[in-house]
Formats: C-alpha cells, sequence, structure tokens
C-alpha cells in the first residue's frame, strides 16, 4: 500500500465501524449516484459501493489508482484534481458528494461542492474546526463569514467527531463528520454571489467595530447614508459583524444593491 504523502495531506481512516457510520451518514440507497472525493485506500469506497447504486470517485494520488482498480472492478475511477475537474460532467443530478477531504483545500471543496446545480447531499469529514466554524450561530466565537456563506446555501450539521487518532498517519487535530443539504431556494441568488460574499467577507474583515463605521470604512459612505441603510433593515448601528445573523446579512446585502452598492 502507497504510503501517505503529506503534500497532498494525506490521513487515512480504516477503522470499518467508522467509515460504515459515513457511509450512512451520506444515506445513499441503491438508486443514487454518489461522486467520492479522494478514495485513497478505499476503506470508504467499500462502504459506498455496498450502498449505492452507482460511485464515481476522483483520486489525484495515481500510486492508489492501480489497487482501487483490483479492489473495485465495478467503481468509475477518474484520475485527477477534484478542483479542477468539472463534477458535473462527470455525474448526472441528481447526486450525493462524500469524501474525506484534505485539510488545505476544504475551504475551496466546499465552495465546490455548493456550485449549481447543487447535489442532494454532501458529506465530508473534516477539521473539526471547520466543521465548527460551519456550524456555528451568531454571536458565538466560531461564527464568521464561512457560517453565513454556507447556512444560506445549505442545511448544515455537525454529526460526529473522529479522534486524531482513528487516522494513520495521525494529524494534530480530531476531524468531524459535516453533512451538508443544499437548499431548494437558497435566499442568496446565485448572480449575487459574489458581491454577497464581497460584502461578508468585508464586514468580518472588521470583525470587532460597530457595524455602522465597519459600513462606512467598506462602503465609502457617510455616517447618515449608511445609519438610514441599518434602520432600514434594523440592524443595530452598535452592533458588531459577529452578532448580525446570517439572512439579516441577506436583507442588509439587498438594502446596499438598491442604494447603489458596489459602484457600478
Amino acid at each position: 500500500m502507497p504510503r501517505a504523502k503529506r503534500r497532498l495531506g494525506q490521513h487515512f481512516l480504516a477503522d470499518p465501524r467508522i467509515l460504515a457510520r459515513i457511509a450512512d451518514a451520506l444515506g445513499a440507497g441503491p438508486a443514487d449516484r454518489v461522486l467520492e472525493i479522494g478514495p485513497g485506500t478505499g476503506g470508504l469506497t467499500g462502504a459506498l459501493l455496498a450502498r449505492a447504486g452507482q460511485v464515481i470517485a476522483i483520486e489525484k494520488d495515481r500510486d492508489f489508482i492501480p489497487s482501487l482498480r483490483e479492489r473495485f472492478p465495478q467503481l468509475r475511477l477518474v484520475e485527477g484534481d477534484a478542483l479542477d475537474l468539472d463534477w458535473h460532467q462527470l455525474v448526472q443530478v441528481p447526486f450525493l458528494v462524500v469524501g474525506n477531504i484534505p485539510y488545505n483545500i476544504t475551504s475551496p471543496l466546499l465552495d465546490k461542492a455548493l456550485l449549481p446545480p447543487r447535489p442532494a447531499r454532501i458529506v465530508f469529514l473534516v477539521q473539526k474546526e471547520v466543521a465548527d466554524r460551519v456550524t456555528a450561530a451568531a454571536g458565538t466565537p466560531e461564527y464568521g463569514a464561512l457560517s453565513i456563506g454556507i447556512q444560506l446555501t445549505a442545511r448544515a450539521e455537525r454529526l460526529f467527531t473522529v479522534p486524531a487518532g482513528a487516522f494513520h498517519p495521525r494529524p494534530k487535530v480530531d476531524s468531524a463528520v459535516l453533512r451538508l443539504t443544499p437548499l431548494s431556494e437558497p435566499p442568496v441568488a446565485d448572480e449575487e454571489r459574489d458581491s454577497f460574499r464581497a460584502l461578508v467577507v468585508g464586514l468580518f474583515g472588521f470583525r470587532r467595530k460597530q457595524m455602522l463605521r465597519a459600513l462606512r470604512e467598506l462602503t465609502g459612505w457617510d455616517a447618515t447614508r449608511v445609519s438610514g441603510v441599518l434602520v432600514s433593515v434594523a440592524i443595530a448601528e452598535t452592533a458588531r459583524p459577529e452578532v448580525v445573523r446570517p439572512l439579516d446579512f441577506v436583507r442588509l446585502h439587498r438594502a446596499l444593491v438598491d442604494g447603489g452598492w458596489p459602484a457600478r
């Protein structure tokens, strides 16, 4: 069996009970198509093939390709980088996505998984801190731009923790199983995603500043104009971005766009 490569962020999970729980969390049945990101040694792959009608796996590390093909002749295996490949050319909608994903590319993989047309369900094994941030509520220390962006696109659940000792090689931190169920009608339209993200990320760059000052610095508008926008969406001028709820950010974004932000 090939050794784990640090440059690819590989940490393999072999416990059949944990792998079965991850596969069960995805909820795949005989009628489902599953896209697995990074099968590696194939532990999760076997559990998925026992449940799903079809499994398509993307593996970047070519050293694992021969053993995966030998062990799972029914698996459709694609060699390549999951960040570069077009998932929708590999699997038809509806489909499910699952993977024990490298810590160093978690955020871009989450972004890609939530691009339309979205999977019916996503289950990723991620760093516990990331799962905490994704599912965090407003006003908690973990709450931030990642929480807002994902919670406005999908229902996010942190299902259970997987200790570092369950992996080989052992990572420095624990992991957690994160399940995302994309919303049928996200409150932020796909064409608004970029400007909405610019607003949220920009405001969290002023995390400890009050909303009146943070919005003035972000938009370049004067205090009277910014105050009027905040009043219109019932957000206190003295509130800080870290306590503003996701749907309040949606209303704020629409009010700003109606007022001419960003400058066209």
